[in-house]
């Protein structure tokens, strides 16, 4: 933006030949990439990771979608963080009828046959904590592939196979989605790690090599091997919320080269009120919760960037200015009847960010692990 004024009309063509533009590069990113016909169109050992808390209406919306696919994933395994009866009632009834279309597979680690495993937590761990359990439960079982993704999307019935090509040179994969209303969704794949914030105007397009290099991940739809699991460790817990699939991709992208591809595997299903920018970005709606965890998470963010010797404190003190001023435009653009507390929350998560950057007592996740995990670990 600049202050320069310029005339109605000229505005409005700047602005139609900017969507054009973005558009352009939009139909590029989702074409289908090319494969060949000797490619596989199925994922030896695919777990899938579902976390869920008290949101039944869509669980049940993303287990009617993976009924629907064209391919059977090895395991689904549901962490549940309410552990809820209604939930457990639908996690039997999908096991029911998954075992029942795709049949009972090989005895696991656990010496389970069928496809569907239930996880129910004792308490709520967030999406942070849900997913960290979920991979633990699926590396015990014996996953080679883990596939995860919360309760707010319904995947497509061929995902699996498109995402089946990119596993024979590729270790971390991100799949396209579709947004709630249908349209293509842009993730900010670039992380700009001296700041600690992603790039909003990464290019949408993927360009003649077909995907783009990416180092960071997204627990909607991300897919990982076994061996980047057994490299890193186990996604951090203890980000409760927001950047623990940010940064599980940061620790990734130091053994592998993760990559984004232009398949479209998911399409969210929760509508979420947001600001058009332009026709170009939106700025999502948020809960003052995740406004908490959105500043103090940049502190265990800092704490893997010094492990890895990425941390440059002046950088990512602008990185932190520039994330409170991108959440106190939320609040006023698209949040503004929780202007006051989320002002609060902004504050208090700032403050408590800097108290985990002199934790003495603060460790990374135990890496590397075991080629195996005990049951009862």
């Amino acid at each position: 933006m600049t202050d320069v004024k310029v005339s109605e009309s000229k505005a409005a063509k700047t602005v139609k030949a900017a969507k054009a533009t973005e558009a352009a590069k939009v139909a590029e990113a989702h074409k289908p990439s090319k494969t060949s016909k000797s490619a596989p169109k199925s994922i030896d050992h695919l777990a899938m990771v579902i976390t869920t808390y008290k949101r039944q209406n869509l669980l049940a919306t993303l287990f009617e979608s993976i009924l629907a696919l064209e391919q059977a994933p090895w395991r689904i395994i549901v962490v549940d963080n309410e552990q809820s009866d209604e939930t457990k009632s639908m996690v039997a009834d999908l096991e029911a009828k998954a075992n029942a279309q795709w049949g009972r597979t090989v005895a696991d680690r656990s010496g389970n046959q069928s496809r569907v495993v239930y996880a129910p937590q004792t308490a709520n761990l967030g999406g942070a904590g849900g997913f960290s359990a979920g991979v633990k439960k699926a590396y015990q079982l014996g996953a080679e592939w883990f596939w995860v993704m919360d309760d707010d999307v319904a995947v497509l019935p061929d995902a699996i196979a498109k995402l089946a090509p990119w596993t024979l040179r590729h270790e971390v994969i991100q799949g396209s989605r579709f947004d709630y209303d249908g349209g293509p969704f842009y993730w900010q794949y670039d992380f700009r790690i001296g700041l600690g914030i992603p790039n909003p105007i990464a290019p949408a397009a993927f360009g003649r090599a077909g995907y783009r290099t990416m180092n960071t991940l997204c627990f909607e739809g991300g897919l990982f091997n076994r061996r980047v699991v057994k490299a890193i460790g186990l996604p951090d817990p203890r980000f409760f919320i927001y950047w623990d699939d940010t940064i599980y991709g940061y620790r990734a992208s130091k053994v592998t080269a993760p990559i984004v591809v232009p398949d479209v595997v998911l399409r969210r299903t929760r509508e979420i009120g947001n600001w058009d920018i332009a026709g170009v970005r939106q700025l999502n709606s948020t809960s003052d919760m995740n406004r908490y965890h959105i500043m103090r998470n940049r502190g265990y963010m800092a704490r893997y960037f010094m492990v890895y010797g990425d941390y440059r404190p002046f950088l990512f003190a602008l990185g932190t200015a520039a994330t409170a001023a991108k959440e106190l435009i939320r609040l006023v653009m698209v949040d503004r009847e929780h202007l006051k507390t989320g002002i609060v929350q902004i504050a208090k998560g700032w403050w408590d960010s800097r108290k985990l950057l002199h934790d003495r007592s603060w460790r990374p996740m135990p890496a590397p692990l075991p080629d195996t995990l005990d049951l009862d670990d």
